[in-house]
């Protein structure tokens, strides 16, 4: 990573953090921004890369009471339901 890529940001820690962190990062001799930075990096790699979010939301395919899946968008009753629901919740949020 080239120090261009590089953006600053600010963090708040308990203090017993900060002074444990610091004493690791003397005991490599590291800085403390690069041992906060490695420990970024190897925590931001436990998790998977995920696609972006659709842009378009629709609606979620839910178990029926028979344990089959169902599109709720295929049930007008229910979704009638569902969007009634919501917008009688925004209006009472009014």
């Amino acid at each position: 990573m080239q120090i261009d890529d590089m953006i600053r940001t600010q963090i708040q820690l308990p203090e017993p953090l900060f002074n444990r962190l610091k004493r690791i990062a003397d005991e490599r001799d590291w800085s403390f921004v690069e041992l906060v930075r490695r420990g970024m990096e190897s925590y931001a790699s436990t998790f998977p890369n995920t696609p972006a979010k659709p842009e378009q939301w629709s609606f979620p395919v839910l178990r029926g009471s028979g344990g089959h899946l169902r599109d709720i968008s295929e049930s007008p009753a229910e979704s009638l339901a569902i969007e009634e629901r919501f917008t009688n919740s925004q209006n009472a949020n009014s």
